[in-house]
């Protein structure tokens, strides 16, 4: 690996995180695409420029993190179900990753997505702030996202959807969505690390110019994918996963 990769895997993984598009399908292809080997290395780089986009969300929404401790509460709530059943089935998620497996579970997001935009009605109610969610509400959302743990399922892009099923207005719905990868991500990173007992800091250039890169781009698509979704919906990201997941697919098995 050298400055020109590790900037190239900052930027994926800044975008793809919380875009709804796979950020682990992006990564791994994106790699195979730079011939990238994935030794230790490797790992431990994507470890790091993988806890960036927690940066990104505090950063932009400090004032409603640190506001109530009643936020904390229903995202860890709502982190439970993700937590617990990929503790327990970290070894069978870890065999189910294949090429073909997460391009079609892109695919589904896709026409998911597709179809939310074209029978979805916003008529009814919708919760617009955080302190009027319930407890139940933040689990079932947990819920939604313990989907992604199946590869090729976006994590940001799943739990959206959940929450706007559940009756959150898509505003507040992507918000508790960034908002939930801090404990998703870094819990997720912590795990990670204590699988694969440490982390390589042989290279600290690569490691800091991945995690920055990662940290700048991250903190640009959460406030590009509120744009978009507020003028256009869902339906650019159901369509550049259909694209996308053939283009994959053809580079993978190519």
């Amino acid at each position: 690996m050298d400055i020109l990769d590790s900037i190239i895997l900052g930027v994926v993984e800044g975008i793809t995180e919380f875009l709804p598009v796979s950020s682990t399908a992006h990564l791994v292809l994106t790699s195979q695409l730079l011939n990238l080997e994935q030794d230790e290395f490797m790992k431990s780089f994507e470890i790091v420029i993988q806890m960036a986009p927690i940066f990104s969300v505090i950063l932009i929404f400090w004032s409603r993190l640190f506001n109530s401790k009643d936020i904390w509460i229903k995202l860890f709530i709502a982190f439970a179900p993700t937590g617990i059943m990929g503790l327990l089935l970290y070894s069978f998620i870890s065999s189910m990753f294949s090429i073909v497996a997460t391009v079609t579970w892109m695919v589904i997001m896709g026409i998911i997505f597709l179809l939310f935009e074209i029978f979805h009605s916003d008529n009814r109610y919708k919760l617009e702030s955080e302190f009027e969610m319930t407890y139940t509400q933040a689990f079932y959302v947990g819920l939604f996202q313990a989907l992604s743990l199946i590869p090729g399922v976006s994590r940001s892009g799943i739990t959206i959807l959940g929450g706007i099923w559940i009756g959150l207005s898509k505003e507040l719905a992507m918000r508790f969505s960034f908002l939930l990868a801090i404990p998703t991500i870094g819990i997720a990173t912590l795990f990670t690390i204590f699988k694969s007992e440490a982390i390589l800091f042989e290279n600290w250039e690569l490691l800091g110019i991945g995690f920055l890169i990662s940290f700048i781009f991250g903190t640009l698509a959460i406030k590009t994918f509120l744009h978009i979704v507020s003028k256009y919906g869902f339906l650019p990201f159901g369509i550049y996963l259909l694209l996308a997941s053939f283009l994959f697919l053809a580079i993978g098995t190519a």
